[in-house]
Parts: C-alpha cells; structure tokens; sequence
C-alpha cells in the first residue's frame, strides 16, 4: 500500500494488495515478516513444536495452517483501500517461526523461553501460534520476567494440571498450568478455566479446584451461556491477563484437527463471542495451541484458528485505542492546569 505520507516507524509489505489472495509472502494475513521489534505493536510468533504430546502429533504444523488459513481473513475490503479492523490501530508484524525443534524437550522448553524473553521486553504482545500446550509454559516464564506473574484465561478441554509422574522428566502438554502455578507464574485464584470435559479431565477436577482455579466446565457452560460465563470471568481476573487457548476447547464438529478431541464442547461461535468478551481486559499475551493439521478436514480448524487470531488483534487494538485516549486525556489535563492557576482572583471594587 502506497501513501503520500507514509506513517512512521510502519512497514508495508511491497506486495501487500497485489496478487490473488493465495499467493504472495507466507506471513500471517500478509502482515510484514519482520524481527525489528521497532515496528511493532504486536508480533505474530509461530512455535512449531509437538514434542510435548501423548497421544496424536501433528501440532508442529499449526503455525502454517494457520497463516495459510488466513488467505480468508482480510486486512482491507479492496485493493487501493484502507486498512480496517485491528490493523487501523495496531502495527502488526509477523516474526516468523522460533527455532525450537529440538527432540530434546528441556533444552526446547528453555529455548522458547530465551527467544520469546526480548519480545515482552519491548513492551510488544506477543500472539503466539503453536504448537501443543507445552509451549505456554515457557511462554508464562518469558512473560513474568517483564510482567510478573498473571491472571490465566484459559480455553480447553483439559486443565493441564497433571502433575508430573516423574519429578525428573516434568513436561508435556498435560502439565504446563500445574509447573506454572508452581513457579509463581500465574496467579491461581485470580484465574478462570473454560470448557473442561471428558472422562481424562474428569479425573483431577477435584485438584485443580482444591488449587484454586475458578473452574467452568463445559456442562457448566451449557447453563451459563456465554453471558454469565463472562461474568464470572470479568469478577474474578485481574492485570495482567494472559490468554491461552487450546482449539480442542471447540466441539470436534467446529475443530476436528487436533491432537486429543473431547465431544460435547463449545461451537465456534461460542468461543468467537466468548473472547470478544475479553474487551478491556490487560491482555499481555496470548496464544493458540493445538492445531493438527494432517487430522483436519477441509481446513476448518485452521481457519477458525486463524479468526480466533483476528479476535485477539481486535482485543489488543481496543486496549491500545483505549491507552491512546487517557493518554490524550492526561495531557490535556496537564495544558489546561496553568491557565487555570493563571485566572486572576475576583477583586473587591475600589
């Protein structure tokens, strides 16, 4: 996209409105590929890596389905036109894939945390694509160097609070939220759990209320709706927020390509309009996990995914809309205070 006064410190990819929508740079929704922090409200981070799983991999090709899905998602209604939606207000770059495929799944999970560390730093939010849910435990740890620990928002059939059977080999998908409450990561008490069901989950529900977690389980959420669910969501979080969310949290009707599907869960729109209730909320960071693409069927996990992605921008483009608005408030705050200390005092006559 081309203007007559470029805005400054944005990168515009050259081909960004040029081409059929299959074709063209392999980035999310075409957004720059870019590492230069500088440019960037929020990074798109792809970490392909499945190392973590017991059951079916497949999840180290989630961050690819998902930035190919998102030939459906539009940044513009037309050629020559204005950006719209997240992308008016937010300077999104893609930051491509971390190299993390190592087979050896400790040095993997420190590496992860080494990479995504500078991306917080910066004072960026990261939107990271996995990947199975081991990834959010270094995820947590980069995050709390910055932030501290966080209120945790999570989406998921299963709580992954399992403690681990081998106190010398703690780490796959079932226990990153068991490690990370350990750690002092999250902040159990403040953190709400949305969609859990199933015979496997069913087995430690009673530890992970005993923990602390605020706990809706998908039959819950039936009686709920999304409405009360929110309600309780927004009594009990507090900043910062992190969101996680697991695509199996999704009725395998909606999300079919994932590594471990439980039935009976949410319908994609459930999920859509439960994270656009997150609106105003001091999301730091966020991920997407779980996406097996070689057990998908024509591509609709991927593409409800990728529009899961689109939900988190619209969120961190109305936190930042909101922030650009105190801050504008505060300095007109801060311009009118002299005039008002120089307004004469009202004098008796002479």
């Amino acid at each position: 996209m081309t203007t007559d006064q470029p805005e400054p410190e944005r990168l515009w990819p050259e081909e960004w409105q040029r081409g059929p929508r299959f074709s063209g740079a392999y980035s999310f929704m075409r957004v720059p590929l870019t590492r230069d922090l500088r440019f960037a409200d929020v990074a798109i981070v792809g970490v392909p890596f499945d190392g973590g799983v017991n059951h079916r991999p497949g999840a180290r090709f989630g961050p690819r389905g998902i930035r190919n899905a998102t030939a459906q998602v539009r940044a513009h209604p037309m050629p020559g036109d204005p950006l719209w939606g997240p992308l008016e207000t937010l300077r999104v770059v893609d930051y491509g894939d971390l190299d993390v495929s190592s087979p050896y799944i400790a040095y993997a999970i420190d590496k992860m945390q080494e990479l995504l560390a500078p991306i917080f730093a910066a004072g960026v939010t990261p939107i990271i694509l996995g990947g199975d849910h081991t990834i959010s435990l270094p995820i947590l740890r980069a995050m709390a160097q910055t932030h501290g620990p966080a209120s945790l928002v999570h989406f998921d059939a299963h709580p992954d609070f399992w403690k681990p059977t081998d106190a010398s080999r703690p780490y796959h998908h079932g226990t990153p939220f068991r490690l990370a409450a350990d750690e002092g990561l999250i902040r159990v008490h403040e953190s709400v759990q949305i969609g859990i069901r199933g015979s496997v989950s069913g087995a430690i529900l009673h530890e992970v209320r005993e923990a602390g977690f605020h706990m809706i389980t998908a039959d819950e959420f039936y009686e709920l709706g999304v409405h009360g669910a929110l309600e309780r969501l927004h009594r009990v979080v507090r900043p910062p927020v992190y969101v996680s969310l697991d695509i199996d949290c999704a009725d395998p009707a909606y999300a079919p390509g994932t590594g471990t599907p439980e039935v009976a869960g949410l319908t994609s729109r459930e999920l859509v309009q439960l994270v656009r209730g997150l609106r105003g909320l001091p999301i730091v960071g966020f991920d997407i996990v779980e996406v097996a693409p070689p057990f998908d069927q024509s591509e609709i996990t991927a593409l409800l995914a990728a529009n899961l992605v689109y939900e988190f921008l619209e969120l961190a483009a109305a936190l930042k809309r909101g922030s650009n608005r105190r801050a504008t408030s505060n300095r007109a705050g801060r311009a009118s205070a002299p005039a008002a200390r120089r307004r004469p005092r009202n004098r008796p006559a002479s």
